[in-house]
């Protein structure tokens, strides 16, 4: 699925390829762990751990609201390691790389709609009750856009479209009135992104609801989450003064600069992962720079490259075990390798024995693409 492009040494971080696993993992079944362990020991600290692995009902934050900007923040990340302008190429040159983007684009909007099962009553599907919003649909739209803005635009032009986008799509939800609703009005069933989904938003939405939260307004601001890793890459692999300890310090530094302003901004602006509002986009992009500094520091500064190994193995092929996670019944291969050992157990550690059941398959098969050099990129 690789077209030929420019000849651009790319430089490689293993702390992209383990964090990209890390936040591919808790996709995986990760998120099984924390009640498997409270129900083993009873401590209350697992209980607090679970309750970070599902997402806010609506305003608010918690853990797994993160996972996904934080993949759309990584994959501009990969995008800024090697930015490179199109727009003073020849044709010849340039063609093939925009013709893998639109085609990258497409295929990841196809899979989106397979992945959620997108067809209601079976095949033949009524194009009525197939849903067009995905979440690999979101990844694929910030990606391209952010794409085509390093392709043909300045860090400066960048920075200032990021601002333009989020201060907009803020100024959206504030002032804009809409048909039904007044501005400012930021309820599941009443929100201009509620309205918009309602008018122009083809198929069904995510649980038939007012509204999809990978819908058409709200994917505008991802493309920020996508530029910030753009800039982020850039940075890392700038030639300054700085040093790794100091690029390392000033992620973190923005990270929580940009956490402050995110929650500064929340009594205004709630942050909502549904509505992806603009104080969302500053709160995990905030938290993407913090992790990716952690990350950085450990891996790629200090060297911990063996104990970043088991999530560099999920990050290599994370699109395809995502699909996977959709498409193929882990449970019924986990209990038919592990359902004996897992019964003999004794009860209270049985469902930690099925979670790690549960993860093992998946690892283990994408270990096994790892050291077959297996690696299916899109």
């Amino acid at each position: 699925m690789q077209a030929t492009e420019p000849q651009v040494k790319k430089p490689r971080l293993m702390s992209l390829d383990a964090l990209r696993g890390f936040d591919m993992f808790w996709i995986l079944g990760g998120e099984k762990l924390f009640m498997a362990l409270f129900a083993l020991t009873g401590w209350s600290f697992w209980q607090m751990a679970d309750t970070q692995m599902h997402h806010s009902q609506w305003h608010g934050f918690t853990f797994y609201d993160l996972i996904f900007p934080l993949f759309i923040f990584l994959s501009g990340v990969a995008l800024g390691l090697s930015p490179k302008r199109l727009d003073t190429m020849a044709a010849a040159e340039r063609n093939p790389v925009y013709r893998h983007a639109f085609k990258r684009l497409l295929l990841l909007l196809a899979l989106g709609v397979l992945y959620n099962h997108g067809w209601g009553s079976g095949i033949p599907a009524h194009p009525d009750e197939v849903r067009y919003a995905s979440v690999l649909g979101r990844i694929a739209f910030a990606w391209f856009f952010a794409a085509m803005l390093v392709w043909h635009t300045g860090l400066k032009t960048q920075v200032l479209v990021a601002i333009a986008l989020l201060g907009g799509y803020g100024a959206m939800h504030l002032l804009l009135p809409f048909a039904g609703g007044a501005a400012g009005q930021l309820t599941p069933e009443h929100s201009i992104n509620a309205w918009i989904d309602g008018q122009f938003l083809p198929g069904i939405t995510y649980q038939h609801k007012a509204y999809d939260p990978e819908g058409i307004l709200s994917t505008i601001p991802a493309i920020v989450n996508a530029l910030a890793g753009v800039m982020t890459g850039r940075y890392i692999v700038s030639k300054g003064s700085l040093g790794a300890w100091g690029k390392l310090a000033t992620l973190a530094g923005a990270g929580g600069l940009m956490l402050a302003l995110g929650w500064a901004l929340d009594p205004l602006l709630p942050v909502n992962k549904d509505l992806w509002t603009s104080s969302f986009v500053l709160v995990t992009t905030g938290w993407s720079l913090l992790l990716l500094a952690i990350f950085y520091g450990l891996v790629d500064v200090l060297g911990a490259r063996r104990l970043a190994f088991p999530f560099v193995v999920i990050g290599a092929n994370s699109i395809i075990i995502y699909l996977a996670s959709s498409l193929m019944n882990w449970d019924y291969l986990s209990q038919s390798l592990f359902g004996g050992m897992i019964n003999a157990l004794p009860e209270p550690a049985r469902l930690l024995g099925a979670a790690i059941g549960f993860l093992t398959v998946q690892w283990v098969l994408l270990l096994w693409m790892y050291r077959k050099g297996i690696f299916i990129r899109i």
